[in-house]
């Protein structure tokens, strides 16, 4: 017998570990799934209870521990605990009970957490990268012992819909890269969560004797984007290949961030592109519904941000391939935002929002404005809960015999409305996606299984899509495709129920075929640097780690 090893090649050289190192290293670490003959071969003698237990009965007494927990922060306490204990077996929890555990160590769940993070933090999980650092991020990465493939970074500026959250939004990248495992089975070895600690203008947390960040006001203008960029350099050179993905950035910085990189290395933002994805996906089952095709869709959105105008790019892109030009499919996606409908000529106009801003009268309220254009489908980005009123809803459901409702925004407190105001306002007619979960809505006689616009439908496969090819690139046809992809697999029977997205527990196999749609994308336009396999299919499922012992 042998020591155990890393599960990947690539990892920095590192001498097997034994006795208590290695029931430290939760990558490596089995618990009390130690077989007899590893413990005498390992030094685990002595550190061990002496019942040895199958992997079925680990899982079976963690989750007999975290449904006895009063509330869903204390389950993602327990849950961070066992992450940091245990990897294999946490991702086996995960991987077999996607729809209890998801919404706890992702949203809704990961909001509060992340609110309250100075309080319950634990061991260090990722990179903690601050502006005290600048000119030796390059050193701070060459500590982290394994190689790198994919890395969610965020500067915690707009977590969720919460606001600016500091270095407490490690939560985030922490929770994403959690996902890519579970869902697609990116090793967790292969994933690196970062923070970019640049400070933070929320006062409160200043104030707050836990927080655990930088105690100084964000770093902003030509430094702030000299540090990025040190930071993105860097990781290149330590990670060759890397893929990096930014989470929750505000505006401002998201959408320059994304331009200056994207053409030429291999990253995309998640909240503008997948989110854009996972919301075409999502129009398209809602017409095999409601009929006609989607450039005959009025959309508008509640929302005007980095969510909304990703969304409507890629509904543009989507309406072009049926036909339309582009400024035809633009005239057919309006945003409001704070101030309103967003028309030309009003002062003040950010660039991302001028592309959307038509010739057309100020409407001051998001009613108003359903009244007057007529939308067929309604987008609730901007993180307001309750804007879409019983007003809203009856509005749509006046105007339309099935009205396309998607209230995305997240975490619950955020959401545009709930499931059952959706279906009731609506007489249970409405087309409905929500970005929190929802249990089934009982209505007249009728079952409506409501089911997430998650970007976990879509980032992962997207993620193992690009690392398995080697894409030098993530472009906007590889998100095209991966909506498609998306929306073929959403079944009849997901449809007669009202669900517009596969179940959750069908993940993995998504992730695979979205996987395989990207691969595909990044093979036909010369992007891929991992020679072709003869079954693309099968080498993508050879990729995915699967959390056994």
């Amino acid at each position: 017998m042998t020591a155990p090893v890393r599960a990947t090649p690539n990892s920095k050289t590192m001498d097997p570990p034994r006795g208590l190192t290695l029931l430290r290293d939760p990558l490596l670490n089995k618990g009390t799934a130690f077989t007899e003959a590893e413990r005498d071969e390992l030094g685990l003698r002595g550190f061990l209870p002496a019942h040895v237990l199958s992997m079925e009965e680990q899982v079976a007494r963690v989750l007999t521990n975290l449904r006895s927990l009063p509330n869903d922060l204390e389950k993602y306490i327990a849950l961070n605990s066992l992450h940091d204990r245990n990897e294999a077996l946490f991702f086996r929890v995960v991987c077999d009970n996607i729809d209890e555990i998801q919404p706890i160590i992702y949203t809704p769940t990961v909001g509060l957490a992340c609110q309250r993070f100075g309080l319950i933090f634990q061991r260090p999980r990722g990179m903690f990268i601050s502006a005290n650092d600048r000119g030796h991020i390059a050193e701070l990465l060459s500590n982290w012992p394994y190689q790198a493939k994919l890395i969610v970074v965020t500067d915690g500026e707009r977590i969720l819909g919460l606001g600016d959250l500091g270095a407490h939004g490690m939560g985030i990248p922490v929770g994403k890269l959690s996902l890519y495992s579970a869902c697609a089975g990116i090793h967790p070895e292969n994933c690196l969560p970062v923070v970019l600690d640049v400070g933070t203008n929320n006062q409160d947390l200043l104030n707050d004797r836990y927080y655990i960040g930088l105690r100084q006001k964000r770093l902003s203008g030509q430094a702030y984007d000299d540090f990025v960029d040190e930071f993105v350099t860097a990781a290149r050179a330590a990670f060759p290949g890397v893929l990096i993905q930014f989470e929750d950035f505000a505006n401002h910085s998201a959408f320059r961030l994304l331009h200056k990189y994207r053409d030429d290395i291999p990253v995309f933002n998640d909240d503008i592109q997948g989110t854009a994805a996972v919301a075409l996906a999502g129009l398209f089952s809602a017409l095999r519904v409601g009929g006609g095709k989607l450039s005959e869709q009025q959309i508008l959105f509640l929302g005007a941000g980095e969510a909304a105008t990703g969304i409507a790019d890629l509904i543009v892109s989507a309406m072009m391939a049926e036909g339309l030009s582009e400024a035809e499919a633009i005239k057919r996606n309006w945003l409001t935002d704070s101030r309103g409908l967003v028309v030309k000529g009003r002062a003040g106009l950010t660039e991302h929002k001028l592309r959307y801003a038509h010739d057309h009268a100020p409407l001051d309220d998001f009613l108003t404005a359903i009244r007057t254009l007529r939308p067929t489908a309604i987008i609730g980005v901007a993180a307001v809960g309750g804007a879409f009123t019983p007003e809203v809803l009856k509005a749509m459901g006046e105007i339309n015999d099935r009205p396309i409702v998607f209230a995305l925004s997240n975490p619950t407190s955020k959401a545009e409305c709930s499931a059952e105001e959706a279906y009731r306002y609506t007489e249970g007619r409405a087309l409905f996606a929500c970005g929190s979960p929802y249990d089934p809505v009982h209505l007249d006689g009728k079952t409506f299984v409501p089911r997430q616009g998650n970007n976990s439908y879509i980032f992962p496969g997207v993620g193992l899509g690009a690392v398995a090819s080697g894409s030098k690139l993530v472009t906007d046809e590889m998100f095209m495709a991966a909506a498609h992809t998306l929306a073929y697999l959403v079944t009849p029977e997901d449809i007669e129920q009202g669900s517009l997205y596969p179940s959750l527990p069908r993940i993995r196999e998504v992730s695979a075929h979205i996987a395989e749609a990207v691969a595909e994308v990044a093979y036909k336009r010369g992007l891929a640097t991992a020679p072709k396999p003869n079954d693309l299919m099968a080498f993508i499922e050879s990729q995915m780690y699967n959390p056994l012992y």
